[in-house]
């Protein structure tokens, strides 16, 4: 489903540089599909050139979109941070250029309470760059602590 009317900022926690989504392109309950832009305010090196290693962030980025839209719909705030462990991570690309558009697409493995395991891809045009998984433990609801 296309998302209209949300910030990215109203589902995540990131701001200014370490944001790397640009845009949410489509959210339903069992995926989300982001798209983000390589710029100079990246951690870029001095050829202009990211290693792919950033492709972990924009899986997590893109999990929190997803969790921060379901947040939202059940009206609570979805901007908590969360703790992120890499379960895998298969990179097909050694850099990655300035001004390459990335498409990221993250799905809920499975969930249970406050963990949770992600599956993301990030593709370049129509090349995968990266295959990640990564796991997360986020902070308990204030009502589920009482």
């Amino acid at each position: 489903m296309p998302v209209e009317n949300i910030r990215i900022e109203d589902l995540i926690p990131h701001r200014d540089r370490m944001k790397l989504i640009d845009d949410i392109l489509e959210v339903d309950g069992e995926m989300a599909r982001t798209s983000s832009v390589v710029t100079e305010a990246w951690p870029i090196d001095e050829e202009a050139l990211l290693n792919p290693v950033i492709l972990v962030e924009l899986v997590a980025q893109t999990s929190g979109v997803h969790e921060g839209w379901k947040a939202h719909r059940e009206g609570k705030a979805g901007t908590k941070g969360w703790l992120v462990g890499i379960k895998k991570a298969d990179f097909f690309t050694d850099a990655i250029p300035l001004g390459t558009v990335l498409t990221t697409t993250v799905r809920t493995l499975y969930a249970l309470q406050t963990y949770a395991v992600f599956t993301g891809t990030v593709a370049a045009a129509s090349k995968v760059l990266a295959q990640v998984e990564v796991q997360v433990f986020r902070e308990e609801d204030d009502e589920r602590r009482s």
